[in-house]
């Protein structure tokens, strides 16, 4: 073929779409933004946080941080928390938030407590054989606090923030007006039995929340929906031209939230055989400071679930080893900030170093480009 047949041949072939051009660039700025290095970093500084915090407190109090009841605190009190701190990593996936998570929690917990007090009160045998069947009615209560919310963010199209801030405050009235703002007694007796249950010396409180940490990792990395939910929250541009399902999504994101928002209200029982209006009122930040301490990109796009489940157990050790030093929870707020900061800042650092452009050398003996000016002639 001729130089010029070439030419020709070129000149006529057919441009590719422009919608197929811009569906190509859309999957290459996707495929850069939905990447594992933000959640891999996020797995890493959580590694060294925790064993330098085991390190901390072991060596200021050694006596009282590694005795074994203290370790088994940390295994028993971290699986409520950091179920809760899943759900909310899985919804921030989206690019959304959820602040009801402790709200609904408590609302499972509240229906699990009421129904099965009601049924005892006639039939304490019936109440009991009926145990399983009441703790599934009370994650399938938060389940459908979880679908509301979906619901909220979209179909009518409110700001997660917005929707769940609201949602969490009538969440938090039905619970006051429903046990007139005290204490509720009473749990099913086999949730005291597995709160007090332990597989070689491990509680099988944190085994459920690992087993938990196993499925959702699954879902998220494993699933046509993970997929989706990342894509989503990375760019929802992309989402939209590669024809999926967005309020589909977004509706199954809030309610896995909800169902493991309900399993934690399970866990709180399981842990303690009451239920009220206001437990774990501080956990709302804490758990958001979990999933970002954990990798969990903020505005969306990845995650880390192991990240999310070593921050939830370092967040632990240093509450536990603050109890050993003698130091209040107010000095244990201020060290989430502290901590909160210093990670942010480590890891802005980083991505900058990352980002930035290397300087080449050229090879010797080529010319480098000369500047128009130096073409014109005085």
């Amino acid at each position: 073929m001729t130089p010029t047949t070439d030419k020709r041949a070129r000149a006529s072939a057919p441009n590719p779409p422009p919608l197929r051009n811009l569906n190509d660039q859309l999957g290459r700025f996707t495929r850069r933004l939905v990447r594992p290095g933000g959640a891999q970093r996020g797995a890493g500084r959580m590694v060294a946080a925790l064993l330098l915090a085991m390190a901390l407190f072991t060596f200021l109090n050694p006596r009282v941080f590694l005795s074994p009841i203290n370790l088994q605190n940390i295994a028993v009190a971290a699986p409520e928390i950091g179920i809760i701190a899943i759900a909310m990593m899985l919804v921030m996936l989206t690019g959304g938030i959820d602040l009801s998570l402790v709200a609904i929690a408590n609302f499972s917990a509240i229906t699990i407590s009421t129904l099965h007090t009601a049924i005892a009160a006639t039939n304490p045998d019936l109440a009991n054989s009926l145990g399983f069947l009441i703790v599934l009615a009370g994650i399938v209560a938060g389940m459908l606090g979880g679908a509301f919310n979906g619901f909220l963010v979209s179909v009518v199209g409110i700001t997660p923030i917005l929707a769940t801030l609201a949602t969490m405050q009538i969440y938090n009235g039905i619970a006051i007006v429903w046990t007139g703002g005290s204490t509720l007694y009473g749990a099913p007796t086999v949730l005291g039995a597995i709160g007090q249950a332990a597989l070689a010396n491990v509680p099988v409180l944190f085994i459920i929340f690992v087993i938990t940490a196993i499925l959702v990792a699954v879902l998220v990395n494993r699933t046509a929906l993970g997929r989706m939910i990342q894509l989503e929250g990375a760019n929802p541009v992309a989402a939209r031209y590669s024809a999926i399902p967005t309020r589909a999504v977004l509706m199954k994101t809030y309610t896995v939230g909800g169902m493991l928002a309900g399993l934690a209200g399970v866990l709180f029982l399981a842990r303690n055989p009451t239920a009220s209006a206001d437990y774990g009122s501080s956990y709302v930040l804490l758990v958001i400071v979990i999933a970002v301490l954990g990798g969990t990109n903020p505005t969306g796009g990845f995650a880390s679930v192991f990240g999310v489940v070593l921050a939830t157990l370092t967040l632990q050790v240093v509450s536990s080893g603050f109890t050993a030093i003698r130091l209040s929870s107010y000095e244990y707020a201020i060290a989430q900030g502290v901590i909160l900061i210093a990670v942010m800042i480590l890891d802005s650092v980083m991505s900058t170093r990352t980002r930035r452009p290397h300087k080449t050398i050229p090879p010797t003996g080529v010319a480098t480009p000369t500047s128009d000016t130096s073409l014109i002639r005085t």
